[in-house]
């Protein structure tokens, strides 16, 4: 049996490959490799590949032959502190918005493999069981402790100052912090009136629309000094030369894009997941992106009763990161082992 590294070697061994010699018969592709396995263990990896997505299979019997897929760019996986280690002005990047990513690409792109999906909905089985042994009020406390954790860790990934036990006071007591500036007391606080808002109207994302984002972010930025509208100018991005759409029209039809790929989409995690990068990827408004897309992500969760995800324990840089390599590179990956983390965590942690 092969190691785990041996594995991750072959494989993208066998990707370089195919990419480079499309259309290659698996005896082609055998015959061409420098590691030393066996024919069947290739077969078996060129099957795994293919359920994964990242190549796709065509024609039949002897005349089969394989390709990149058209999600390859998408799900790769990336070596993230090796890319980084480049500064923004030496990587080599996406640096405008893909108009075929929407439309396009994630249209036709399954975003999570068949492990990963049985994982994930193993673990959505459990929350319901959980959930089930709970009482209403054992339910509502345990979601208030998610609210806060989430509240906390979404502020603290943009640069708010609260500890999470100085969020609990905050939100639990109403008392704020000595010495902490007053917008970030505002911030946390208008998490949880956006958090209790979706708990509240549990279908306001269903379908998800254009006014139901906007309505969330003027929730989260009340009484910030920020512009509640889809923004009419251009916006720099800190860390990356990726420049976002500057102009409304377009804004607007990105976002009807996304709502319209959210809505047809059948998994609820790949509905949850979507929103989450592509609400960033857009920047429709001028400040409060990211904040809105942990909300709305989180919105849809609750509205097909899934458990929320609160991000407590992700590391803000490596979201940070997470996000660059999607805005720059189009790759979902990293992205999604935080969702995919996330929701074990929460599953295991709060019901």
């Amino acid at each position: 049996m092969l190691s785990l590294n041996k594995v991750t070697e072959v494989n993208k061994e066998i990707l370089t490959f195919i990419r480079e010699h499309p259309l290659y018969s698996s005896k082609e592709i055998y015959s061409g490799l420098k590691q030393e396995i066996g024919y069947a263990t290739l077969k078996r990896i060129l099957a795994r590949l293919v359920a994964d997505n990242l190549i796709v299979r065509q024609g039949k019997g002897k005349g089969t032959k394989y390709a990149i897929s058209s999600a390859y760019g998408l799900l790769q996986p990336v070596d993230v502190e090796s890319y980084f280690k480049k500064e923004q002005d030496d990587r080599q990047i996406n640096d405008s918005f893909n108009l075929s990513l929407i439309n396009e690409v994630l249209r036709q792109a399954k975003l999570f493999t068949a492990d990963e999906e049985r994982r994930l909905n193993e673990l959505h089985e459990k929350f319901k069981y959980n959930v089930s042994q709970l009482s209403p009020t054992e339910y509502s406390k345990e979601l208030e402790r998610l609210a806060i954790d989430l509240s906390w860790k979404s502020s603290q990934i943009e640069g708010n100052t609260y500890s999470l036990l100085e969020t609990e006071r905050l939100l639990r007591e109403k008392e704020t912090a000595a010495g902490k500036p007053k917008d970030d007391a505002v911030m946390l606080l208008n998490h949880k009136e956006a958090i209790n808002f979706i708990v509240e109207h549990p279908d306001y994302v269903v379908p998800l629309t254009i006014r139901s984002i906007e309505d969330i972010h003027s929730l989260l930025v009340k009484d910030l000094d920020v512009d509640r509208n889809i923004r009419q100018r251009r916006v720099g991005i800190s860390g990356t030369n990726y420049k976002p759409l500057d102009n409304e029209y377009q804004i607007r039809e990105a976002l009807n894009d996304m709502c319209a790929l959210v809505n047809e989409k059948e998994n609820v995690f790949e509905k949850a997941l979507l929103a989450l990068v592509l609400l960033s990827y857009i920047q429709a408004f001028a400040d409060g992106n990211k904040r809105t897309t942990r909300i709305v992500s989180n919105a849809i969760l609750i509205a097909n009763g899934y458990c929320p995800v609160s991000f407590r324990t992700v590391d803000s840089i490596a979201y940070k990161k997470a996000m660059l390599v999607f805005y720059e590179q189009n790759n979902i990956s990293p992205f999604k082992e935080i969702f995919k983390s996330q929701f074990e965590f929460a599953v295991m942690t709060y019901f």
